[in-house]
């Protein structure tokens, strides 16, 4: 076996697994039809077999290309596809087709297939850029609990959105942010959960990426304190790119708010060039902070307040306390001394605490927007109600528009979450981790979904 000299991969194949030997790398379903795309030839003649579920009575459709839409699919039914070409032959894939909200489907994974059992069996933490050279670049990650958790996937559309095709896979990444900085893609991860922190970067467009270098060791243990991290920006603030992070785990009860940030026009592929702010844990005694225990914060997000300065705004878990939703808690870097540990600044009134969200400025109204789970009197868990919402100082929010609004349907099987989304002319254009028609529950997602909100500004007034 030759050694690992790079960090992506088409695909990623673990020694002695059973890939098979043709690679479906996309599978995307709708209500009675189902796009198969592989890696192979353009030119070379292969087999599409499709069978329900359990019936083995294939239907075979040659194609010419390595992609084939499945057409006279019944809806909401559970199929088995496999392509061939001569003796060679794929996994045998699961699809189900039905509706599913949205513009577009990047991907799907149905949730009994374990093409990716080295990783895991669902889709998370989502993450798109514009790439400078014009066409989206969207990427997901493979998670379960328990599993390794170490394959990311990352999918290309060369029309605004529309249609998405496969690119590549980076190996070991997990909890990975796509961002450009300088014209150049990077990719931010941990290795696997609680792992070690890694960057990467691409030259030719995201098609390959370099050899990841460590930039913060963790520990890549559950049981033990680690890297904990979401999908989150980077914000670039006097002269340095500022992202959020934490320290700690679920099994050890609690995460440490932290910060990482490097100068900007400095080598971020240097380790020596980033700093890391000192772990803040959570104290129940902060002033307005809710009644009762709570594990803490996670997942905050960086925002260039209305005062000048930045904080870390983040998801508080209050399950449990007093009141048990709708607050999130704000800390603040000391932007010239980058290894400071956070100051407690507020605890606010915030709508979607209990999953990941971002929050972006909108330059030509001036308001802060943000997509959550949106929570309510009517509405206090669940993550089936996607909603936009804005404010004026980052501080107070307002509901602005439903999204995504399926809390018609049981909580504990649909979910809209972890949302990424980009400004883009008059449009909000969102990629969402969405458990919808079959997944295993709301958080064990199935689908990575792309939405475009049109005209946003006008619900702004």
């Amino acid at each position: 076996m030759k050694p690992e000299t790079r960090w992506s991969y088409r695909p990623y194949t673990p020694p002695l697994f059973d890939s098979g030997e043709i690679y479906i790398c996309r599978i995307a379903p709708s209500e009675a039809s189902a796009v198969i795309q592989w890696l192979g030839e353009e030119d070379e003649a292969y087999t599409v077999r499709c069978t329900v579920r359990g019936e083995n009575q294939w239907k075979e459709t040659s194609v010419t290309g390595t992609s084939v839409t499945l057409t006279d699919l019944a809806d909401s039914t559970e199929y088995e596809v496999q392509v061939c070409r001569g003796d060679k032959k794929s996994r045998v894939r699961l699809v189900k087709t039905g509706f599913v909200p949205g513009d577009a489907v990047i991907n799907y994974l149905h949730p009994e297939d374990d093409c990716y059992k080295f990783s895991g069996q669902y889709l998370c933490s989502p993450s798109m850029v514009r790439h400078p050279d014009g066409h989206l670049l969207a990427s997901m990650d493979v998670f379960k609990g328990g599993a390794p958790q170490n394959l990311s996937l990352i999918f290309r559309s060369d029309d605004d959105g529309a249609t998405w095709k496969y690119v590549c896979e980076l190996f070991p990444c997990f909890w990975g942010r796509l961002f450009i900085h300088r014209g150049e893609l990077y990719m931010l991860s941990c290795s696997t959960e609680y792992g070690d922190l890694l960057i990467g970067k691409s030259t030719d467009g995201g098609n390959t990426f370099s050899k990841p270098v460590c930039l913060l060791r963790g520990t890549g243990n559950q049981k033990e304190k680690g890297i904990h991290k979401n999908p989150q920006k980077m914000l670039e603030y006097k002269g340095r790119l500022w992202t959020t992070m934490e320290w700690g785990s679920w099994s050890t009860g609690t995460h440490a708010a932290m910060c990482a940030s490097v100068p900007a026009d400095s080598d971020l592929m240097d380790p020596a060039n980033w700093s890391f702010t000192d772990p803040a844990p959570y104290d129940p005694n902060w002033e307005g902070v809710a009644e009762g225990p709570s594990p803490g914060c996670i997942e905050g997000c960086m925002v260039l307040a209305p005062d000048g300065e930045i904080y870390n705004v983040m998801r508080y878990q209050m399950g449990g306390c007093k009141p048990d939703y709708g607050m999130a808690i704000v800390m603040k870097p000391d932007a010239d001394n980058p290894e400071k540990r956070l100051d407690f600044a507020c605890a606010i009134q915030f709508p979607g605490n209990h999953s990941k969200f971002e929050i972006h400025r909108d330059e030509v109204t001036g308001k802060y927007l943000s997509m959550v789970s949106y929570l309510c009197e009517s509405h206090p868990t669940g993550r089936n109600y996607l909603a936009l919402i804005a404010s004026d100082d980052t501080i107070h929010w307002e509901k602005v528009c439903d999204l995504l609004n399926y809390s018609h349907l049981p909580e504990k099987d649909v979910g809209f979450q972890y949302v990424t989304f980009l400004i883009e002319g008059d449009d909000l254009i969102y990629d969402s981790r969405t458990a919808f028609n079959g997944a295993h529950n709301f958080h064990d997602a199935n689908y990575a979904t792309f939405h475009r909100l049109k005209n946003f500004r006008k619900l702004l007034t």
